[in-house]
């Protein structure tokens, strides 16, 4: 999993709603069991119409956001089923963090495991963010995870709450088995010595 210390890039304002992962990633490409290839059909009722042609109106459609690396969007985002595939689309498109009011548990849970930093801020600050983000982009935001801070283009400074074992795992680069091989050695001794003591298993 990729490390995530410090982050300036093109925010994409997207002032929905109860944004559920059906949106995210519709259910049609859910078979795949790659975390890559779903970031085309991100948003993908939202991206394309009938024909699949792109509709020119959607925020990822428009030149300016096309290389976001930031999403400020609306109240309660990840809402719905559990599917991870949400947070792999958002990655695999070249988002690397979300800032929302609030989330569903699940997905904001499975964006740390997938590299992601979704960030919780009260609405007043949410919505300075959406406006600024809506300047195009010209106007860049910049999250520091070490420091906890988000700066708006214009130099306005908010701080964020994050919880200290999703940060050292996301500044770390550490997923669930990244976690575990942290643990190699330990393990390793553990099961050596257990084959001396009981060998017949």
């Amino acid at each position: 999993m990729d490390k995530f210390d410090k982050l300036s890039g093109i925010a994409a304002p997207l002032p929905l709603i109860n944004i559920d992962t059906d949106m995210i990633i519709p259910k049609q490409f859910l078979k795949t069991i790659k975390r890559s290839g779903l970031g085309v059909n991100l948003f993908d009722e939202m991206r394309y119409d009938d024909d699949r042609n792109e509709i020119p109106t959607f925020v990822l459609n428009k030149p300016q956001y096309r290389d976001a690396e930031i999403l400020v969007a609306g109240d309660n985002f990840g809402c719905g089923s559990s599917r991870e595939h949400a947070p792999w689309a958002i990655k695999d498109f070249g988002i690397r963090c979300v800032i929302a009011p609030s989330y569903a548990d699940i997905f904001y849970s499975n964006c740390f495991k997938n590299g992601i930093l979704p960030i919780a801020l009260p609405q007043e600050q949410v919505d300075v963010l959406m406006k600024d983000a809506e300047k195009g982009s010209n106007a860049r935001i910049e999250v520091d995870l070490e420091a906890q801070t988000i700066t708006s283009s214009d130099g306005e400074v908010f701080n964020f709450e994050v919880d200290s074992f999703k940060k050292h795992c996301l500044m770390n680069g550490l997923d669930d088995i990244g976690l575990t091989l942290e643990k190699a050695a330990s393990i390793e001794s553990f099961e050596a010595q257990a084959a001396t003591a009981r060998p017949w298993v």
